[in-house]
């Protein structure tokens, strides 16, 4: 597996836990104290952030020759 396909998989993974990280604070979870919260906050915000990274790195690995 080359650099750029384990790059572009690791980043998927990644996006999925900040998906999960989400769902799990704001569904899952109990206690709803200000730590879980915080912590749905950055699931949040890496779950919209990561794709946008994993496309600007898709674009710009697209040019690297292998």
């Amino acid at each position: 597996m080359s650099l750029r396909a384990f790059h572009i998989v690791f980043v998927t993974l990644v996006t999925l836990m900040f998906a999960f990280l989400a769902v799990w604070s704001f569904v899952i979870a109990e206690d709803r104290g200000g730590l879980v919260t915080a912590l749905g906050v950055i699931g949040v915000a890496g779950a919209l952030g990561m794709p946008v990274y994993g496309v600007y790195f898709y674009r710009k690995a697209r040019n690297i020759l292998l």
